[in-house]
């Protein structure tokens, strides 16, 4: 039995079956105005993770930031270059993140002590260092995590 035309495959089905095409064909739809088309479901879902995907990766910068951070401030011996680039790159990517949606300040900001928390356990498995190596609460403030000339000496 042929397969159905894309035209004649339900919005729906078509998510499940060819998500490229689904996606170029809401597109196509909302463009023209044809909202009775539109997979609503699906399309609220696709919205809802953009906006959730921009939060993990800001979550997942600043995790590495503070990681590099606390290495560099812990370990003066050790310290490389690649260090100093791991934090420009993360940084960068947090200011590009933040002036594309201001808002993402505000979660970053209300997620800080959690993203240090984090960074605590990735340096001490990293390095071999037992927790205790640093220190207890973040001694790190947003601005800080956020300054591509802040270095801990």
């Amino acid at each position: 039995m042929p397969q159905k035309a894309a035209s004649q495959i339900s919005a729906n089905a078509l998510y499940d079956r060819d998500y490229v095409l689904w996606v170029e064909r809401t597109v196509a739809d909302l463009r023209a105005g044809n909202l009775q088309n539109l997979d609503l479901e699906n399309l609220i879902e696709e919205i809802e993770d953009m906006g959730s995907s921009q939060k993990h990766a800001l979550i997942g910068n600043m995790q590495i930031v503070l990681m590099h951070l606390l290495k560099y401030a812990s370990q003066p011996e050790k310290r490389s270059n690649s260090w100093r680039f791991t934090l420009v790159e993360h940084r960068d990517r947090l200011q590009r993140a933040v002036k594309a949606s201001p808002s993402l300040k505000r979660y970053a900001s209300e997620n800080l002590d959690g993203c240090y928390k984090k960074a605590v356990r990735f340096a001490s498995e990293e390095k071999g260092l037992p927790r205790s190596t640093f220190p207890p609460q973040n001694p790190f403030t947003l601005e800080e995590v956020f300054d591509s000339d802040y270095l801990p000496e």
